[in-house]
């Protein structure tokens, strides 16, 4: 059988004008500014008209541990959204905007798949509403004014050796991860050493997606440490007098993006901080926007839930005051004999024994979610190689775990494939089972809030740290900062640091190597193991199969 790509699914689409679908929602055309015919920015004064109303129901979408084999957590996200609405729900869905390093590098595309995708999957993919862009500018327009006041006689004492704002840029690029900056004479300023990470990785852009309105993200701005004295006190953005430039570039960023599905469904699409690296939401104010209007919100969070889901419940929910009512957890058949160790091109032959194995993956998760009080379905992404035998192993395992296992066709059948899961997450909102709490409070030691997510969630045995990120730690607690949570910056593909370890290992060390303040987010970093806030790009490219064609089309895009 003949399947035909994403993007050949994408450009058969029949699209519907993007004022047609904010009809849907109830937002008129005055309030949306157009990008073309099928995309537009949602204004902030629709927004702020929205905040007396009451909310629908949050349902977040996460996965196990990424494999090769592939997940499909996006897909299922937008296939849920179709779902529900083709069961006569108003759903909507929010996802976050592609990174063009992954999509340039070795990941592909972010729109879905398949017959559930978001449309227009090549603008999605590639520059969009220019969002990402605007999010470099700011950045690096606070860093080249910290140069800059360097420069003409740096009037705040600020030490050169403890200037920690690095810049960024939205590609995969291992050269830019440290580097000198200034050299080549007095004209040039002060040699310093600096580095560069990759967009998704800002701290502008975690504090756009936590951001509640322009008001917020303009104090937020300003309270960013760009560098420290020789003192060690800090040195703010507002010091530098950046963030009332920057709140100026990052102004239309800041409204959400309003676009649809194959089936013409809304979906918001804005921001995109990795949850591997940072906090892995949407933007607060797309999903805050989206709960106003419409009565089911399908929303996801990156990776797999050791990362996302634990972000997304102990950052993104207790930051935003969002409290979700379900989780759909992804899994597929492929992933499942992976973690039973099988070798990806020998994942087509039906092998019971290493998907039972595998699920111990599976059942961690489950575990996990479970300690958030918020009820969880698995949703059992379909391959065509996957056999009945296969699929009923996990469903038995699933049920074990007091849960259960749906088999979802959305990726070949579009909503009308993945009708039961929407039916099914229906009932268990109906049911109001869902008590949702963070995992940990916020008077708790910053120390004790890593060491928490490290053995509860990655079940490691110790948190390895030396003593000077245990005294950092405690230095950012003596200066107001010891109730913000943690974000965790860790491999994907393990509960541990180390990314060939699948399954569900345990009598493991989570190392720490450096924890950074992000203080206008609102959160502390703690970068673990061999984790790179810079990517690299593989040996072989995406990019190496991008081009147009003939017809001026893409091709190459997933």
């Amino acid at each position: 059988m003949d399947y035909k790509s994403d993007i050949e699914i994408a450009r058969e689409a029949t699209k519907q004008p993007i004022q047609e679908i904010g009809a849907k929602l109830g937002i008129p055309s005055d309030d949306l500014l157009p990008f073309g015919h099928d995309k537009a920015k949602v204004s902030d004064e629709f927004i702020k008209a929205q905040s007396g109303k009451t909310d629908g129901k949050l349902i977040l979408v996460t996965a196990i541990n990424p494999t090769p084999a592939g997940e499909g957590k996006t897909t299922t996200t937008v296939g849920l959204g179709d779902g529900l609405n083709r069961i006569g729900k108003k759903a909507a869905i929010c996802i976050r905007e592609a990174s063009l390093g992954p999509c340039f590098g070795m990941k592909g595309g972010a729109a879905g798949g398949g017959y559930a995708q978001v449309i227009p999957m090549e603008d999605m993919n590639l520059h969009f509403t220019g969002d990402f862009h605007a999010i470099t500018s700011a950045h690096n327009l606070l860093s080249a004014m910290i140069d800059n006041h360097i420069y003409w006689g740096n009037k705040l004492g600020i030490d050169l050796r403890r200037v920690v704002w690095r810049r960024v840029v939205d590609m995969n690029d291992r050269a830019l991860r440290q580097i000198t900056t200034s050299l080549g004479g007095v004209a040039n300023g002060f040699p310093r050493e600096a580095g560069f990470d990759i967009t998704v990785a800002s701290e502008v852009m975690a504090i756009l997606c936590l951001s509640n309105d322009l008001d917020d993200l303009h104090k937020r701005l300003g309270d960013i440490i760009v560098a420290y004295r020789g003192d060690r006190t800090p040195v703010y953005c507002r010091d530098i007098k950046a963030d009332g430039a920057m709140t100026v570039l990052l102004q239309q960023a800041m409204q959400p993006n309003l676009v649809q599905t194959l089936e013409n469904n809304p979906a918001f699409v804005h921001g995109g901080p990795f949850a591997n690296i940072a906090h892995g939401c949407n933007s607060v104010v797309a999903t805050k926007t989206a709960l106003k209007l419409a009565d089911y919100v399908v929303t996801e969070a990156g990776f797999g839930a050791d990362l996302g889901a634990e972000k997304f419940f102990n950052i993104k929910c207790r930051k935003a005051g969002l409290s979700p009512s379900a989780v759909v957890l992804v899994a597929t058949i492929r992933a499942m004999k992976m973690n039973g160790g099988v070798a990806k091109n020998d994942l087509g032959q039906e092998n019971v024994s290493a998907v039972v194995e595998g699920c111990a993956n599976l059942g961690r998760h489950i575990e996990n979610i479970k300690q958030f009080g918020v009820p969880a379905v698995i949703a059992i992404n379909h391959f065509v190689t996957d056999t009945d035998a296969e699929v009923q192993a996990v469903k038995d395992y699933v049920a074990t775990q007091g849960a259960e296992a749906i088999l979802c066709q959305h990726w070949a059948k579009g909503s009308e494939g993945i009708e039961d899961l929407a039916h099914k997450i229906v009932e268990v909102i109906d049911g109001n089972s869902a008590q949702f709490a963070p995992l940990y409070p916020d008077d708790m030691s910053l120390f004790h809030k890593i060491e928490t997510v490290a053995k509860r969630i990655y079940r490691a045995d110790e948190v390895l740290a030396d003593k000077k990120i245990r005294d950092q730690l405690r230095q950012w607690e003596e200066a107001g900062y010891g109730n913000l949570p943690v974000c965790m910056a860790k491999t994907q593909y393990s509960f541990s640091t180390d990314p060939n370890l699948r399954g569900a290992p345990t009598g493991h060390s989570l190392p720490v190597r450096e924890v950074r303040l992000s203080a206008g987010a609102g959160f502390v970093v703690a970068v673990c193991g061999e984790i790179m806030t810079m990517p690299g790009l593989p040996s072989v490219p995406s990019a190496e199969a991008i081009c147009l064609d003939e017809s001026g089309d893409v091709q190459g895009l997933f």
